[in-house]
């Protein structure tokens, strides 16, 4: 199997619904396993049947996985600035496209898509689920 890396993002219960919106989105090929698609021994928690376990969205792009939170009390925030996912098309017009589809689908500018100071052009925004993306191109 050769080396890669990919984007892991582990939502509070709506994974599927996000990578489903993202899937129409983007496009590609999406797969979802849940808890109750497989026989999970030896678990050290009891997850919900329905809860996704693993799911991965490969595109052109590059490949988003993720999986639904399993809750262990801690309270960490989806929405923040720390991390986005930056999305750099061939054209600006294509990234247009992709950001009135995340705003279609119930997302927020966070920065509007402008001209760069550095060139090209560049914006943020959060989808529904509260993920930045960034996009940029030249």
């Amino acid at each position: 199997m050769a080396q890669s890396i990919a984007t892991y993002i582990a939502l509070p219960g709506t994974m599927a619904e996000a990578m489903e919106h993202w899937h129409a989105v983007f496009g590609g090929d999406l797969e979802i396993m849940r808890y109750g698609d497989s026989p999970m021994e030896g678990m050290p928690f009891t997850p919900a049947p329905d809860a996704v376990a693993h799911a991965t969205l490969t595109m052109n792009a590059g490949v988003i996985a993720g999986g639904d939170a399993v809750d262990d009390g801690n309270d960490y925030p989806v929405r923040g600035t720390a991390y986005s996912l930056l999305y750099t098309t061939d054209t600006a017009d294509e990234a247009r496209e992709y950001i009135q589809k995340l705003l279609d689908g119930g997302g927020t500018v966070g920065m509007p898509f402008e001209p760069a100071p550095w060139g090209g052009w560049y914006g943020q925004v959060f989808d529904r689920f509260g993920v930045m993306w960034a996009f940029s191109s030249e």
